[in-house]
């Protein structure tokens, strides 16, 4: 068994196409959709992240508001701009590039962007209602994967599902998103006894633990379908390439349907953030 690609690059163009519609009727209005983004630091890879948001945006018609600041920019400063932000009535999202610098404290950040624009879905209100079953927006990259599920054919009802990490970017909303489609659910961590026992079990494995090549082939059910939301860069001794979280040469030889790195979850994670922004202006608009 050799497993099918996952191609999120193909439905991310496929779902933007889609996107520009809605746009040019919400423009035709007077209401194009605004999306802000705020990048504290030099970070390369954020600023790399960034970018590609910007530029998916004017793609889409969408509106983009780039906001740089240094490395030592003060957190009041972050905040005042935020509040500015929410007044905007020009800007029905506002994201945050994360990590933060160390002195910034992320969670006043993210919990003082107001709730109807937060497109990341990061505030404490949208993860409750995302809790309860009823999201408002839900964060962009396991809203990309369910996507990926529903495209390709894969109903999470009844089956196991597992997924490997437990943050709050992606761990947690996404094991809240299965168990909303009815899947059984294991999160599983670092502090988890036998993880790899686990992980077998799952008709349905998402790893997104941050570790190069950590699903191998021994621990996938045969048949199963794996998601790799990790993005890893391997030492130049090894090439320096981008890798997952999925030994994925060894582990397409067992599941049914895998996704790539690059190629897979990636291009979906920035289309969930153009979808979720779009949501934003048009439930403000056209409420």
């Amino acid at each position: 068994m050799v497993a099918r690609l996952i191609d999120g690059k193909a439905l991310a163009e496929e779902l933007r196409t889609g996107f520009k519609v809605r746009v040019a009727a919400l423009s035709a209005q007077g209401h194009r959709p605004g999306l802000a983004v705020i990048l504290a630091g030099e970070d390369p890879a954020s600023q790399v992240y960034v970018r590609n948001k910007v530029n998916a945006c004017e793609a889409a018609g969408i509106f983009s508001l780039k906001i740089s600041y240094p490395a030592d920019v003060s957190q009041k400063t972050l905040l005042a701009k935020i509040a500015e932000l929410n007044a905007d009535p020009a800007i029905h999202g506002i994201l945050v590039q994360l990590p933060l610098p160390r002195h910034i404290d992320e969670t006043t950040v993210l919990e003082t962007i107001a709730p109807e624009k937060d497109v990341d879905g990061f505030h404490a209100v949208n993860i409750g209602t995302l809790a309860q079953g009823n999201p408002r927006f839900i964060p962009c990259t396991p809203y990309g994967v369910m996507k990926m599920l529903e495209a390709n054919g894969i109903d999470p009802t009844g089956k196991e599902a597992v997924v490997i990490g437990r943050s709050n970017i992606a761990g947690k909303p996404m094991a809240l998103l299965l168990l909303n489609a009815s899947a059984t659910v294991t999160v599983c961590h670092s502090k988890t006894r036998d993880l790899a026992a686990h992980a077998r079990r799952a008709d349905i494995l998402v790893a997104a633990i941050g570790k190069p090549r950590f699903v191998t082939a021994d621990m996938v059910k045969p048949g199963a379908t794996v998601i790799d939301i990790g993005i890893n860069r391997l030492p130049e001794k090894e090439g320096g390439k981008l890798c997952g979280d999925v030994d994925f040469e060894a582990v397409r030889g067992i599941a049914s349907l895998i996704t790539p790195v690059p190629g897979g979850v990636g291009p979906m994670t920035i289309t969930m953030l153009l979808a979720n922004t779009i949501e934003a202006a048009e439930r403000r608009n056209w409420a």
